[in-house]
């Protein structure tokens, strides 16, 4: 995603009362709809809708409503988030190897901001459904042809042809499939005991025995293990509840159609709610107050979540805050404010004091890596570490003087070794990119980054909390 910022809009009077009005997994079609494809076939749409309507959830409820409730404990300061992983999943990278290596950083990211914070962690992934991305412009040209632009693998291919870029509904059911797979895999990995705190070495990335933060990290795992023996001396039997964590999914609910085949009704739960994950999320570009995605969000009962950009005012914020949680229900929003490290000091205070002050319950979590987008003079998107580490640092600070609690990060991050974000403990500069530029759409965080954030994170915390 790019760091172009849409505002909030305000909404015409009809839109302040529909809370109370009837609402459907269809609703939001009577609403304005931004970054939706044109689809050539109606019918095949139709078709790939009623096909997924079928099929098996990839979540089930009793998974969201536990999300929600250690959601409302991060608001209060009983948790933190930790949200991260690709900017945008490939179906080709649906495989055991990416797939363990995203869930080894999260762990590692975890263990690191378990130890540190002493508090526990909710974890939730950017996956098992990332495949929908949202674009500056419908088309795309490139040596004077003009094609449809490529909206992630579930609306097209990214290949500049005719053929790659039409919009196929069928992509759908593929990402579904690989939805799925990659579900049940890390539900295997996780029972299977990959998570237990007894073996953190298996979440080994073989990069610990060469980078500047080896000792440390090892130092960390050796005193964890310690403390997990001692407790089991204690008690004189081994701790089940550190064999395995919980681990939840997010993604942009962009593609609308996708979103609606999956939304259910469940046995013994009231509401409606999408069971294709635990934890959706609107973007800027689609955060329109009138617009279908703030309709359809409105509706469902999972916890939803909304970037927050520097272009969007109190009072713009707070009408989106009541249509989404009209009933000031603990964990069922968070806001994910990504201003940039350059507009974060001006844009976020504001914002607090606004939703402070009305007494809204809110989960605030730091995106810093989307307000930080820039393009490098050999041509690649790129992200500075010393920019993203500035936003974090700097919203914590603000949160504390505002008397507002920092409950989370949300990241775009990688269990590979790529060369995508500048900077680091590695010092990565623009020659470095073009050795391990992987990404498809966003620059991300490599593993050794991303533990450099987690051990930021912590080392923030203490400094305020002291």
């Amino acid at each position: 995603m790019s760091n172009i910022h849409a505002a909030v809009v305000s909404p015409p009077p009809q839109a302040i009362t529909r809370a109370t009005d009837a609402w459907t997994p269809a609703s939001w079609r009577d609403r304005p709809a931004l970054q939706l494809p044109t689809y050539p076939d109606s019918a095949a749409l139709s078709a790939a809708q009623e096909e997924l309507r079928s099929l098996p959830p990839l979540v089930t409820s009793r998974e969201i409503l536990a999300l929600k409730q250690q959601l409302a404990e991060a608001q209060e300061g009983k948790r933190f988030l930790l949200q991260g992983g690709d900017c945008a999943e490939t179906f080709a990278e649906c495989n055991s190897e990416v797939i363990t290596n995203r869930l080894k950083v999260l762990l590692q990211m975890s263990l690191v901001l378990v130890h540190g914070l002493k508090v526990p962690v909710v974890r939730v992934g950017r996956f098992a459904g990332q495949y929908a991305k949202p674009r500056s412009a419908d088309s795309e040209t490139r040596d004077g042809v003009t094609l449809p632009s490529y909206r992630g693998d579930i609306v097209n291919g990214p290949d500049f042809t005719a053929q790659a870029r039409v919009p196929d509904p069928r992509r759908m059911i593929k990402a579904h499939a690989r939805s799925a797979m990659t579900m049940n895999f890390v539900r295997s990995l996780i029972d299977g005991g990959f998570a237990d705190l007894h073996h953190p070495e298996y979440w080994g990335l073989g990069w610990v025995g060469q980078s500047p933060h080896a000792a440390e990290y090892q130092n960390m795992v050796a005193g964890i293990g310690d403390a997990v023996r001692f407790m089991e001396t204690l008690a004189g039997r081994k701790m089940q509840s550190l064999s395995r964590v919980d681990f939840y999914t997010s993604h942009e609910a962009l593609l609308l159609p996708y979103e609606e085949a999956q939304t259910r009704r469940v046995p013994r739960a009231d509401g409606w709610f999408n069971l294709s994950t635990h934890f959706p999320w609107i973007g800027m570009r689609t955060a329109a107050l009138d617009g279908a995605h703030i309709e359809y969000f409105r509706g469902i009962s999972n916890p939803v979540a909304v970037k927050v950009g520097p272009s969007v005012t109190p009072d713009q914020l707070l009408r989106v805050i009541d249509v989404l949680n009209p009933h000031d229900e603990p964990g069922r929003l968070g806001l994910i404010h990504r201003m940039g490290a350059e507009h974060i000091a001006t844009k976020l205070p504001t914002l607090l004091d606004a939703v402070k002050r009305e007494g809204r319950r809110v989960l605030w979590i730091c995106d810093a890596m989307h307000g930080n987008t820039e393009s490098t003079s050999n041509g690649y998107k790129t992200r500075r570490f010393e920019n993203i580490r500035g936003e974090i640092e700097q919203a914590f600070d603000i949160h504390e003087a505002a008397g507002t609690r920092l409950g989370g990060v949300h990241l775009e991050m990688t269990g590979e070794n790529v060369t995508e974000c500048l900077g680091g403990a590695r010092d990565l500069t623009e020659l470095d990119l073009q050795r391990a530029y992987r990404t498809t759409v966003d620059p991300r965080l490599n593993y050794e980054q991303a533990l450099e954030i987690a051990m930021l994170i912590v080392k923030k915390r203490g400094a305020i909390a002291a």
